[in-house]
């Protein structure tokens, strides 16, 4: 008897230990999406001021990499290889490219396109998936179809809302001077999807690497810290070169302080640190399947914290991904 009464112990140990493990990660994702959703808010706001973007990267980059060094520090230790070295450099290299792509984008655009194309991460999972050969790709089968149409789908309306915003569901304000303004800012909502594809293209790609490089290193800690100090480097190299206005690296406390601390925090630590968890946790695809939830979050913030309009174009967006 007293057997059986532990083996039902242990059954309801190891049940609810499975069920902590899915919902956690699961909690998690959905925290980095209004973490990350927040940070471009506060950060399209800094820049609506006047904030230099590069400038916003560099730092934000830089204030993580000093809260990470003491943990990195005083962690057991922990043995380099030059394999976690270069991995991480590489994906340094590539995140450095997209924090910089996408603060740009925000910049020209909005959180709702950003959050909105963010959505096609999945769908190019699939394709790099199947252009190396992760994935196989048979057009016989009813489930491979859908999937190649969803991506030709998704791809093409994402263009469609670049090159064309749609109407206006809703804006707080109805002035002529807004509508004017509005009008001047097209050819800038272009050139931000440009570049918000280009940053679903490269997080694609840092996800993938990144899911295969921190199985290396058992050492979240060391991963996180390497990644971040090399992302300061790539993006303070760059960003001295196109930002040579002097003025433009003293920061003031008001938003842009807020911020660039926000960032540090929600957007270097925590987005970048939970991610990565998850990625070894469950996966990519894991992952990428939050991206849709973004939209919602950044539709309500845009239109209550920076009184954007919201276009019928980033919600059709997120209805075709979602299909997907």
């Amino acid at each position: 008897m007293s057997s059986l009464r532990r083996g039902g112990v242990g059954e309801n140990i190891d049940m609810v230990s499975c069920i902590w493990s899915d919902l956690l990660p699961f909690a998690a994702m959905v925290m980095v999406q209004f973490a990350d959703i927040g940070a471009a808010t506060i950060s399209k706001a800094a820049m609506s001021k006047g904030v230099s973007s590069y400038v916003l990267v560099v730092y934000s980059n830089a204030l993580g990499t000093i809260f990470l060094l003491p943990c990195f520090i005083f962690q057991k230790k922990v043995s380099l290889t030059l394999s976690v070295l270069g991995g991480q450099f590489l994906l340094g290299l590539i995140g450095g490219s997209s924090l910089l792509l996408a603060y740009n984008g925000v910049n020209y655009s909005s959180p709702t396109l950003a959050s909105a194309m963010a959505n096609l991460i999945p769908i190019f999972t699939f394709i790099l998936a199947v252009i190396f050969r992760m994935e196989k790709l048979d057009l016989k089968r009813p489930s491979c179809q859908a999937k190649v149409l969803g991506s030709i789908v998704s791809v093409s309306g994402a263009f469609v809302v670049i090159l064309y915003k749609g109407s206006v569901i809703f804006t707080p304000f109805n002035s002529p001077e807004q509508n004017f303004m509005m009008i001047l800012q097209q050819s800038k909502w272009v050139l931000g999807g440009l570049m918000l594809v280009m940053v679903c293209l490269l997080n694609t790609i840092w996800g993938l690497l990144q899911t295969s490089f921190v199985r290396d290193c058992p050492s979240m800690v060391t991963v996180l810290f390497f990644y971040n100090f090399f992302v300061t480097i790539h993006c303070t190299i760059f960003s001295l070169i196109i930002e040579r206005t002097r003025n433009a690296w003293i920061i003031k406390p008001d938003i842009e302080m807020v911020s660039i601390v926000f960032s540090a925090v929600f957007g270097s630590l925590f987005h970048v640190g939970v991610q990565t968890w998850c990625l070894h946790q469950k996966g990519p695809i894991f992952v990428a399947m939050f991206r849709p939830l973004g939209v919602a979050i950044a539709a309500v913030m845009v239109v209550i914290f920076l009184g954007d309009a919201l276009h019928l174009g980033s919600w059709l967006l997120c209805c075709d991904v979602g299909t997907y």
